[in-house]
């Protein structure tokens, strides 16, 4: 990993300073790693720790989005997550510091507290879908327009804004087809369902999730909006999934509508398309075979 600017970290060291974060000339910064989006530092000020990431200027909307999202997630008091001090941008470079938290994977142990803590995270809702402003998926934009109408604002800002990408970056024929087929018969995915507008955590798969020293949850990297609780779940699933117990506290916390299971292959295939948008053609194969289970599924 490159070092970074000594301007750069002059002024990210004084932002943190201004915010209240220790001293500007004191301040050590020790390279983490990549993450699929943005780099990351452990920054030492005074006597705190500082979780820092950094990014092209051009993706500064994404760390506005992600504070604002963080921000919203505390206020509820549901989960823990962890704040945003502040976030600007210096020598072309876009950066965010957070508190640092020894994390450690979610493990058998803290999975049922999770599981209770996202159910009450559910439970703020909002009068319609969507979010106050757009946020992006990883690295993809995400559309957040407000609507009244989840299944349409599902089908245009996340399934169909997903395949116009897909489309963009050459993969036409069958997926396209199949998505197109998909879209015109998913309402019966739905019928005698109507979700509310749920505070979602909007990325939640278990490399966003974890616990501290102490085995309190915590979420991160969020890509918030309000929508169907059961799209949050649904990616818990995904990519490794959580412990067992996780689903079981949930359940027993705010059971879930019977029509889940199949409705769960439906939300993940937003999250199929954005990676084979962001990471390309390996994830093509499973990407069109839950298109043609949930296609036949929705057969007369």
């Amino acid at each position: 990993m490159a070092a970074l600017n000594s301007e750069f970290l002059r002024q990210v060291a004084a932002a943190i300073a201004a915010a209240g974060g220790g001293s500007p000339t004191d301040m050590e910064v020790t390279p983490i790693g990549r993450g699929n989006v943005a780099l990351a530092y452990r920054i030492h000020s005074g006597e705190r720790d500082y979780f820092l990431k950094t990014h092209d200027a051009a993706r500064h909307f994404m760390f506005e989005a992600e504070a604002a999202a963080l921000m919203e997630i505390a206020a509820t008091n549901a989960i823990r997550v962890p704040l945003p001090l502040c976030f600007g941008v210096a020598e072309g470079r876009t950066y965010m510091a957070l508190e640092w938290m020894d994390l450690h994977p979610l493990d058998a142990a803290a999975a049922p507290r999770m599981g209770r803590s996202l159910a009450a995270l559910h439970r703020h809702t909002a009068a319609k879908f969507g979010w106050q402003r757009d946020n992006s998926i990883g690295a993809t934009p995400q559309p957040n327009p407000r609507s009244s109408d989840w299944l349409a604002f599902w089908k245009v800002h996340r399934l169909g804004y997903q395949l116009k990408l897909a489309e963009e970056r050459g993969y036409g024929g069958e997926l396209q087809s199949l998505g197109q087929r998909l879209l015109e018969q998913c309402d019966g995915l739905f019928v005698g369902y109507a979700p509310v507008p749920s505070l979602l955590h909007g990325d939640l798969w278990i490399g966003n999730a974890g616990c501290d020293p102490a085995g309190t949850p915590v979420i991160y990297d969020p890509a918030c909006y309000y929508g169907d609780r059961e799209a949050d779940l649904a990616m818990t699933s995904l990519f490794g999934g959580f412990p067992e117990s996780f689903a079981a506290a949930y359940e027993e916390s705010w059971p879930v509508d019977e029509g889940y299971g199949l409705r769960r292959d439906f939300y993940n295939l937003y999250h199929l398309l954005n990676h084979l948008n962001l990471f390309g053609h390996g994830y093509l194969a499973r990407t069109e075979s839950t298109m043609r289970r949930l296609l036949a599924a929705l057969a007369p």
